[in-house]
């Protein structure tokens, strides 16, 4: 287990799993990278992390399975998980958008995937943790503010 902010990649076609996790694993230093080609095993793998936070890059199609139905899964664990995905799908037709939309997820890309627009995705993120790790670490008040809750 690592103590950075991990990134879980899960589609169900093996190359394009591959091709993402090799993109991610060429620019990411915050964390770990895991590829799932099977939504149960990534479920499990999920639910059995002792972390509460990661990155999740999904496939749009999981087989028989949706990425937003796998995040339905994962949500009572991963209270940020819709807002912490990527959505990559063949096709971003106005029914995957409109189900990214009321999904909170702000971040969809079309394949074949810009390496520059994956790694765009995922720092800003990635940015959103960092920006409120400084403010925890520098303003007291702040960080006593989140200890209550």
């Amino acid at each position: 287990m690592t103590d950075g902010l991990d990134v879980i990649i899960v589609d169900d076609d093996p190359a394009v799993c591959e091709v993402v996790a090799e993109l991610v694993n060429r620019f990411y230093t915050w964390g770990d990278v895991f590829a799932f080609t099977d939504a149960d095993e990534a479920t499990t793998y999920c639910r059995n992390r002792d972390s509460e936070v990661a990155i999740f890059v999904l496939d749009v199609f999981l087989g028989g399975k949706s990425g937003f139905f796998f995040l339905d899964t994962i949500a009572d664990k991963y209270p940020m998980a819709h807002e912490d995905t990527i959505i990559i799908t063949g096709n971003a037709s106005d029914d995957v958008v409109n189900m990214c939309v009321a999904s909170d997820i702000t971040s969809l890309l079309e394949k074949p995937i810009k390496p520059y627009a994956l790694q765009l995705a995922i720092r800003a993120i990635v940015t959103k943790y960092l920006k409120f790790a400084k403010r925890v670490l520098r303003d007291s008040t702040f960080a006593e503010n989140i200890a209550r809750f």
